[in-house]
C-alpha cells in the first residue's frame, strides 16, 4: 500500500514528527506559478489525496500566485486533521508569472505572517521560513520581525529558504532556526556544503525542485539506469535518491496531477544505490 510513512519519520523542531515524504503545494497555481490553476477543484482533491497517502507535510509560500496555493489549501484541508503541518514562506513578491523579488523589510514580513494566518485558518504557523535574503535589508532585521511574532504565538518554528552555511550561522545567532529550504536534487547538488551542516546540526533540509522540474523523469534521462534497477521510474528514483542520502532530507514533490503524487509518495519505500558521483 502507498503510504508517505514508509518515508521514514523526522523530528522537526524537536517536537513536530513528520513523515520525510511531503508536499509541495506551488504547483497548485497556473502557469508561472502566477494565477489561479485551470482546475481548482482537481487542485483541492490532489491535496486531499495526499493526506491520504500519509502526507503530513505541505510547504507552500504567500507569493505562490500569489495566494493562490495557500488559499486551495485553506479550502481542501481545513479544519486540519491532528498531526498535519503546514509550512509557508514570506519575503517574495511578485511582479508576474516567474517574476520574484526579496523583499525583507520587518513590516513587510509581519504583514506577511499575518495574511498567511489569515489565509490558512491558522492561530499559528507550525513553520514560517524567510524566503529568501534581501540584500538591502539586514537580516536582523527582518529575522527580527519573525522573532517578534514568534513571541506573539503566531509561529511556532522559524525556517530559511535560500541560504548559504554562512547566513545560516549568522541566522542561529539571532534565532532558533529548525530548518532550510534549497534547491537540490540528483544533478544539482551544488547545496552539498549546507545539506552536510544541517546533517551535523539536526536541521531538517527541504529539498526543492527535487526532480528538476521533471527533467530527471524522462525515461532517457540520466537517472534512468539508476531508476530500471530499482523496478521505478527515474521521478521515483530521483526521489528515493533524495531520501536515501540523508537522515535531514524532507523531499516535497509537487504536482496538480492524481497520477503522479501516487508515483511520487510510491517513491517512499524505493531504495536506490548511492555511489553516483556528484556534479
Amino acid at each position: 500500500m502507498i503510504n508517505a510513512k514508509q518515508s521514514g519519520t523526522f523530528l522537526l523542531g524537536g517536537d513536530l514528527p513528520i513523515h520525510r515524504m511531503g508536499f509541495g503545494a506551488m504547483r497548485l497555481t497556473g502557469p508561472g506559478i502566477w494565477g489561479d490553476p485551470k482546475d481548482r477543484e482537481g487542485a483541492r482533491a490532489v491535496l486531499r489525496r495526499a493526506i491520504e497517502l500519509g502526507v503530513n507535510f505541505i510547504d507552500t509560500a504567500d507569493s505562490y500566485g500569489p495566494e493562490v496555493s495557500e488559499n486551495i489549501i485553506a479550502e481542501a484541508l481545513h479544519p486540519y486533521s491532528k498531526g498535519v503541518v503546514i509550512a509557508t514562506k514570506g519575503g517574495l513578491t511578485r511582479q508576474g508569472p516567474d517574476r520574484w523579488t526579496p523583499v525583507g523589510r520587518p513590516e513587510y514580513l509581519i504583514q506577511c505572517v499575518e495574511m498567511s494566518l489569515r489565509r490558512l485558518k491558522l492561530e499559528r504557523i507550525d513553520l514560517y521560513q524567510l524566503h529568501a535574503v534581501d540584500q538591502q535589508v539586514p537580516l536582523e532585521d527582518s529575522l527580527g520581525a519573525l522573532k517578534q511574532m514568534q513571541d506573539q504565538g503566531k509561529i511556532r518554528h522559524i525556517g530559511l529558504s535560500n541560504v548559504s552555511v554562512q547566513e545560516i550561522e549568522r541566522a542561529r545567532k539571532l534565532v532558533e532556526v529548525v530548518s532550510v529550504q534549497n534547491l537540490y536534487n540528483y544533478s544539482n547538488r551544488r547545496s552539498e556544503d549546507v545539506l552536510q551542516y544541517c546533517e551535523k546540526h539536526q536541521l531538517g533540509f527541504i529539498p526543492w525542485f527535487p526532480i528538476a522540474q521533471g527533467d530527471l523523469a524522462h525515461a532517457g534521462g540520466e537517472l534512468a539506469n539508476l531508476a530500471k534497477k530499482a523496478g521505478a521510474t527515474p521521478a521515483q528514483a530521483a526521489l528515493a535518491w533524495l531520501l536515501n542520502h540523508s537522515p535531514v532530507m524532507l523531499p516535497i514533490p509537487g504536482t496538480a496531477s492524481m497520477v503522479h503524487l501516487e508515483e511520487n509518495i510510491a517513491a517512499s519505500a524505493i531504495e536506490v544505490m548511492q555511489n553516483s558521483p556528484v556534479r
